[in-house]
C-alpha cells in the first residue's frame, strides 16, 4: 500500500507503517457492502440534516453535500457503476467509498460530514435500512403468492381431494381448503416479518462509536428523515445489535420452510402415481437422456433453498455468540449472510407465477377423495348421532371396513362403505338405517366438518372471503408503511 493510500484511510493518523497488502485486501468489506450504497447515501443525508440543525454545517453546505450524495448514488446505480464501487482500489468499505467520492466532488467540505459520527453507527443504520427494505419486498412476494393460491382456491370451487396424515389418505377435503392452508402460512410469515420490521425500526444515528455522539445532535430529526419510529435507546446496544439480522433470517427460514412444503407436495402430486397436478411447461425442464421427461426443477430448487437461508441464520448465530459489547470486527461477517438471502423476493415472485399456472386434474382428485374408505370418520359420526359412544362407533366402522376389504378381495373389485347392503352393515350394529347412505356421500362427508376452520363447503366459502380480506389488508398495511418510511 502506498503512503498516499495509507493517508486516505479514515483512521490513518495513529499509524505510520502501511498495512500488510494481503491483510488489507482480506479485511476489506467493500467487496460485499457495496450493496449498501443507497442506504449509506440516505443515512448520510439524514446525518447532514442533523449537523445543520446543530449549526455544524450551514444550510448551503448541507445542500451541497446532499446534492453530491445524490449524484454519487445516481452515478453508481447501473451494474457498471456498482462494479466500480465493488472494485474500488482504495475504499475499505461503503462508508469510506462515499467519503472519498464526496471529497472528489466537494474538496475539504466532503470531510465535514463525518463530524459527530462513527462507522459503527453508520453500518448499524445502513443494515437496518437494508433489512427493512428487504422485508417489504418479501411481504410483497408473500402477498402475491397468497393471492395466486386464493385465485386457485376460488377456481377449485367444490372440487375435493384426499387429505393425508402419515402420507396416507385420511379424509376428503376441498381442494380450496388445502390451498388455503398455504395462504395461512404465507400470512403468518408476513405478520412475523412485520413484527421484525417494527422491532428494528429504530435509528442508531447519534450513537457514536459506543458512548453516543459528542455533539448535541437532534437524534429525533435523523430518525424522522429515515422513516424510523424513534432513535435507539442505548448507544452501546445500538452499535452492537444485530438481533434484527438474525430475526430476519429466522423469519425467512420459515418462509423457505413453507415454500419447501408446498414444493414437496406439488412435486409428489405431479408424479404419475398421484396425477393430481400438471406441471406448467414454462417452469419445468426436460431430460438430456430421456425424451419423455418433464422435471419439476422449480419445486426441487425451492425445496433446497431453505437450506441456504437456514445456513445464513446459523452463521449469524455463531458469529454473535459470545461477543463482548459493543462493536467488534466479527460483526462485519453478519453482512454477507444477510445479503445471501436477497434471492427470496424474486423466488417468491416465481412461485406466485408458478402457482397461478398450475392445472389440477379435478376428476382424478375427486375420484381419489371417494375411494379408500375416506368417509369412515363420517360413518362413525353417523353412529354417534344415533347415540353410539364414539369409541364403540369407531370399532363398528373399523369392522365394516375390514369386511368391505375382504369382500373386495373376494370379488376382485373395490367395495366402499356405501356399497355395502343394509343387512351387511347391520351385522355390525342395529343402528344402521337407510339414512346411512346419505350420510357417507362425498358432500355429506365434507359438510360434517362444519366448524370454524373445517372443510365443510359453507365454511370454506367463508374462509375464502376472510382470506381475501386479510390479503387485501396486508397490501394496505404495506402501502402505509412505505408512506411512513418516506418511500
Amino acid at each position: 500500500m502506498s503512503n498516499e493510500q495509507q493517508s486516505a484511510k479514515m483512521w490513518s493518523g495513529r499509524f505510520r507503517s502501511p498495512a500488510d497488502p494481503e491483510f488489507e485486501a482480506w479485511q476489506r468489506s467493500i467487496v460485499f457492502d457495496w450493496r449498501l450504497l443507497g442506504e449509506e447515501v440516505s443515512a448520510s443525508k439524514a446525518h447532514a440534516a442533523a449537523l445543520c440543525a446543530a449549526k455544524i454545517l450551514t444550510k448551503a453546505e448541507t445542500a451541497e453535500i446532499c446534492s453530491a450524495l445524490d449524484a454519487i448514488a445516481a452515478e453508481h446505480a447501473s451494474a457498471a457503476g456498482q462494479a466500480q464501487v465493488r472494485d474500488h482500489v482504495t475504499a475499505e468499505d461503503i462508508h469510506h467509498f462515499v467519503e472519498l467520492k464526496l471529497v472528489e466532488h466537494l474538496g475539504p467540505l466532503g470531510l465535514k460530514l463525518h463530524t459527530g459520527r462513527s462507522r459503527n453507527e453508520q453500518i448499524a443504520t445502513d443494515l437496518r435500512l437494508y433489512v427493512r427494505c428487504q422485508i417489504g419486498l418479501v411481504i410483497d412476494g408473500l402477498a402475491a403468492w397468497a393471492s395466486a393460491l386464493l385465485d386457485q382456491a376460488k377456481t377449485a370451487g367444490d372440487d375435493a381431494m384426499p387429505s393425508y396424515t402419515h402420507l396416507q389418505r385420511a379424509e376428503p377435503v376441498l381442494v380450496a381448503h388445502w390451498l388455503l392452508a398455504y395462504v395461512e402460512m404465507a400470512l403468518r410469515d408476513a405478520a412475523r416479518l412485520r413484527d421484525c420490521a417494527t422491532r428494528l425500526n429504530l435509528c442508531p444515528l447519534g450513537s457514536g462509536a459506543v458512548a453516543g455522539a459528542t455533539l448535541a445532535l437532534d437524534r429525533n430529526l435523523a430518525a424522522r428523515e429515515l422513516g424510523f419510529a424513534a432513535p435507539t435507546a442505548n448507544s452501546i446496544d445500538a452499535t452492537s445489535d444485530r438481533d434484527f439480522i438474525l430475526e430476519y433470517l429466522h423469519a425467512l427460514t420459515l418462509v423457505g420452510l413453507h415454500l419447501s412444503r408446498f414444493a414437496e407436495e406439488i412435486t409428489l402430486f405431479a408424479t404419475a402415481e398421484f396425477g393430481f397436478v400438471e406441471l406448467p411447461e414454462a417452469f419445468s425442464t426436460g431430460s438430456s437422456a430421456m425424451p419423455q421427461k418433464k422435471n419439476p426443477d422449480l419445486t426441487e430448487l425451492i425445496r433446497a433453498k431453505v437450506g441456504r437461508i437456514h445456513g445464513a441464520a446459523q452463521a449469524v448465530t455463531l458469529q454473535l455468540k459470545g461477543l463482548p459489547l459493543a462493536y467488534n470486527k466479527d460483526m462485519q461477517e453478519t453482512q454477507e449472510p444477510a445479503f445471501a438471502a436477497d434471492f427470496v423476493p424474486p423466488m417468491l415472485a416465481l412461485v406466485a407465477r408458478f402457482t397461478a399456472a398450475l392445472q389440477f386434474n379435478r376428476e382424478r382428485m375427486n375420484l381419489a377423495a371417494q375411494s379408500g374408505y375416506l368417509n369412515a370418520m363420517a360413518a362413525a359420526t353417523y353412529l354417534v348421532h344415533k347415540g353410539v359412544p364414539f369409541r364403540t362407533a369407531h370399532e363398528k366402522i373399523g369392522n365394516a371396513v375390514r369386511y368391505a376389504l375382504a369382500k373386495a378381495a373376494e370379488i376382485g373389485k373395490g367395495v366402499e362403505l356405501g356399497d355395502l347392503k343394509l343387512d351387511e352393515l347391520r351385522q355390525f350394529g342395529a343402528e344402521f338405517a337407510e339414512d346411512f347412505y346419505a350420510a357417507v356421500t362425498l358432500d355429506a362427508t365434507l359438510d360434517c366438518h362444519d366448524v370454524i376452520g373445517g372443510t365443510a363447503r359453507a365454511r370454506v366459502r367463508e374462509a375464502l372471503d376472510n382470506a381475501a380480506a386479510r390479503i387485501a389488508a396486508l397490501a394496505h398495511v404495506k402501502t402505509q408503511e412505505a408512506a411512513h418510511a418516506g418511500a
